[in-house]
């Protein structure tokens, strides 16, 4: 330790420990940079690859079953034989979310909140299609049981089901915008370390001048030059990054979730449309109101709610276009729905029911329009997510493993900076 402190009170010792203090801020500051952004660009990747992967097949499980239980009462209307187009459609909605649970099973521990959705979805679906499959049967021998069935199972599927797949939709939704947060975090102790890093260096050679009244030391110029490339590649990245991920947040993922709300309330409220002529009064509210009809209305006025912020997040005409024709078949869709309800109201059963399934001027007609309009504005701005999101991933490619190397590079100058000068004490 004498020996150390003697070594220190030279110049020689002296310039070995700056080399040294400046080769360890170095290799800290690219140590830790590469660190923090290997974390975010983790994050980064998981938002494109995984978590609103994973957010959009919640919303599809959703979406699947809603549309799975407007097919049934669809066909329930129908008659004694459901007509084959509708049938399918139910079979594949069936088949789509009973797919998309395994797929969120093998991504989503069983502990999790998400796990144990699923768990409560693959336990009740197959109990809300064997109801199904009965007052299917029912229906077919012309038995009233038949609509009591369809009843009991539109009531599994609004009570259990639909409030699951909804949880299950939160937490992925919930775990995408966690990793927004993750990947979109100034990564501050890095370039804190970058300024001190710089500070020295710069320190160093002042130092260096002062002493010598050489303008450079090559060694410690480099090495200078190398962290400020490091620094600036970061705050530059990082800012390029936030910006794009920013950008799918809020032009792609808010609308893309206020569309699949949308298109979630337009099925719910087909199925009660469907349900009020199944039931014929039979379900009522407390205030004697059919409490499928005034379920019908709830949903209609969400609906029109989420059309019209999904109007206000569209940014161009290709995702603003498909939303205005979906507005305006709502709109028409409300007209031949009071129609439908006046006509059944009179005791005309079955104008009142072409009115809703017909081919024709029928409530399910612009429903269809609806539905079709949104399903192109989400294949819109799915688009539009994952164009910024990649964008913003893109930012980080490569910025950990340069700025290691450089951090090296820049560590090894500065010893060798040091050397050069300590070379001329000998």
């Amino acid at each position: 330790m004498d020996r150390l402190r003697a070594g220190a009170t030279t110049e020689p010792g002296r310039l070995r420990i700056i080399g040294a203090v400046m080769a360890a801020l170095v290799i800290a500051f690219g140590a830790v940079t590469a660190w923090q952004v290997s974390d975010r660009a983790t994050a980064a990747d998981d938002v494109v690859t995984r978590s609103q992967p994973l957010s959009a097949d919640a919303a599809s499980i959703y979406r699947s079953l809603a549309d799975a239980d407007t097919s049934a009462a669809s066909g329930f209307l129908a008659g004694a034989q459901e007509p084959p187009a509708v049938t399918k459609k139910y079979n594949d909605d069936i088949a789509e979310a009973s797919r998309l649970l395994v797929k969120a099973a093998a991504n989503t521990s069983g502990e999790s909140a998400s796990g144990q959705q699923i768990t409560r979805l693959n336990q009740g679906l197959p109990r809300y299609t064997g109801l199904i499959e009965r007052a299917r049967a029912n229906n077919r021998q012309g038995l009233p049981l038949g609509g009591a069935y369809l009843r009991y199972a539109n009531e599994q599927m609004t009570t259990q089901l639909l409030p699951a797949a909804k949880k299950l939709y939160d937490e992925e939704t919930g775990r995408l915008y966690r990793d927004y947060d993750d990947a979109s975090t100034w990564p501050y102790l890095a370039l804190g370390l970058g300024v001190v890093a710089l500070g020295g260096l710069g320190w160093a050679q002042r130092r260096n001048y002062r002493r010598t009244n050489r303008v450079f030391n090559q060694g410690l110029l480099t090495a200078t030059v190398a962290s400020t490339a490091v620094l600036l590649w970061l705050a530059v990245g990082h800012t390029v990054a936030s910006s794009g991920l920013a950008d799918s947040r809020a032009n792609g993922q808010e609308s893309l979730k206020v569309l699949n709300d949308a298109r979630i309330s337009s099925l719910q409220a087909r199925a009660n449309e469907n349900l009020t002529l199944v039931s014929r009064g039979a379900v009522s509210t407390k205030d004697k109101k059919d409490k499928y009809d005034v379920d019908y209305t709830t949903g209609m006025a969400a609906l029109k709610r989420e059309l019209a912020q999904a109007q206000r997040l569209a940014e161009d005409e290709g995702g603003g276009a498909p939303v205005g024709r979906a507005t305006a078949a709502v709109k028409e869709w409300q007209t031949r729905h009071t129609d439908a309800r006046k006509t059944d109201d009179q005791g005309n059963y079955d104008s009142a029911l072409d009115k809703v399934i017909g081919e024709k001027t029928s409530t399910g007609e612009s429903f269809g329009e609806v539905d079709e309009a949104l399903a192109k504005a989400l294949e819109w701005e799915q688009r539009e997510f994952t164009e910024a999101a990649e964008g913003g991933r893109s930012a980080l490619s490569g910025l950990a493993v340069g700025a290691a190397v450089l951090a090296l590079l820049a560590a090894a100058a500065a010893v060798l900076g040091i050397g050069r000068r300590l070379s001329e004490f000998r």
